[in-house]
């Protein structure tokens, strides 16, 4: 039997955290992995992530968790101000790394991140998990093959539930700073418009605009007021590298029926990329995520394209937000064993964080223009 890979987990608190919703439930699924080691700030939270995980190894410096001889993987899932301080010395141990996104703050950390993996010539995974859900793999094999002809055009819409009523939770205070690398235009804009150029392939010419339509918010559990520097409303309008055309927007705040949908119409039909289920307003990457295809007249209205088994890893996981990150698991276990680099990567990271570079350019200078108008 082939020895499970060695997992440590940076950022593994149980109580409330995204690894505690996804990572942990998602490498526990697995066969092909075995925790061995978490890391939290505070020395109770990690003693108890270990017992509850069957970890060997608890700490609170997470340079020794990167260092120890008993991890083959390091996790990296706290706030993404601190992705680089943690990143890095795991690459420098030779260790292979799973980092959250958004990847880091900027694109010069991105840049001297991708280097360092480059260097350690270790495995390295970003947590653009949207991409592994099965119904996207099977999207990007009907794209690819002509199921609906040329794509002529691609209508994306990705609005989430962040913020609706004018309330949030203390914890995401630090994603309402631009500062922090982490609002709407990262997280929702990184996931979704990582979605669309895997599927329609690299965004060539764009222009944006940026918008904070909600400049101050409550804490619903403290009752404290908080002002917002974060754009909470994207909008770009470009073209492929193929010339299709594209609209995106993007934005939280959403009163009711939040959801992601990516519509590619082409010159034999149309198919759609929708997330639905009880998650479909966190976005996309953490949702049940559906195909719908419509053809040309007469047969009007959508109907789902079931997706075949074979995009599916077979394993049984506790929740939506747990089946796209367990997919991205699979995928990077498959990678570490055949030496295939297939999920993605630091350079994925660093393309898009490009990407959003672009958009906050255009923004930039569209707001000129307008104002100087």
């Amino acid at each position: 039997m082939t020895e499970p890979i060695r997992v440590g987990v940076i950022g593994a608190s149980p109580d409330r955290s995204w690894a505690a919703r996804s990572h942990l439930p998602a490498l526990t699924a697995l066969p092909d992995y075995e925790i061995t080691a978490v890391a939290t700030s505070r020395s109770g939270s990690a003693a108890r992530a270990a017992k509850l995980l069957g970890a060997a190894h608890a700490f609170t410096d997470p340079v020794r968790l990167a260092g120890h001889p008993d991890v083959d993987l390091v996790v990296v899932a706290v706030k993404t101000p601190d992705h680089a301080d943690l990143v890095l010395p795991a690459l420098e141990a030779g260790k292979h790394v799973y980092c959250e996104w958004p990847f880091v703050r900027t694109t010069k950390e991105a840049e001297v991140l991708a280097q360092a993996a480059a260097t350690a010539g270790v495995h390295h995974a970003v947590g653009l998990q949207a991409r592994c859900a099965p119904a996207v793999r099977h999207a990007r094999g009907l794209l690819a093959g002509g199921s609906i002809g040329r794509v002529t055009g691609v209508h994306v819409y990705a609005a989430r539930a962040k913020g609706s009523g004018g309330t949030v939770t203390s914890d995401s205070a630090y994603t309402l700073d631009q500062r922090s690398g982490a609002g709407t235009l990262e997280v929702a804009g990184g996931h979704t418009l990582d979605l669309l150029e895997y599927l329609g392939g690299p965004v060539n010419k764009l222009s944006a605009f940026l918008s904070v339509q909600q400049p101050r918010l409550t804490f619903s559990d403290t009752a404290e007021s908080v002002s917002v520097t974060s754009p909470d409303h994207v909008l770009i309008s470009g073209f492929l590298a193929t010339g299709c055309p594209v609209s995106v927007q993007i934005h939280d705040g959403k009163c009711g029926d939040a959801r992601t949908r990516l519509e590619f119409s082409g010159t034999r039909g149309n198919l759609a990329v929708v997330s639905e289920g009880p998650a479909s307003g966190h976005g996309i990457q953490v949702s049940d995520v559906r195909l719908y295809e419509s053809a040309r007249p007469p047969h009007e209205g959508w109907q789902e394209v079931p997706v075949p088994d074979r995009h599916r890893t077979p394993v049984e996981v506790p929740a939506t937000a747990v089946r796209n990150v367990a997919e991205s698991y699979a995928a990077l276990a498959r990678d570490i064993r055949t030496g295939e680099r297939t999920v993605p990567d630091f350079e994925a990271g660093l393309r898009l964080h490009k990407l959003l570079d672009t958009v906050r350019a255009s923004a930039l200078t569209a707001s000129s223009r307008v104002r100087e108008a």
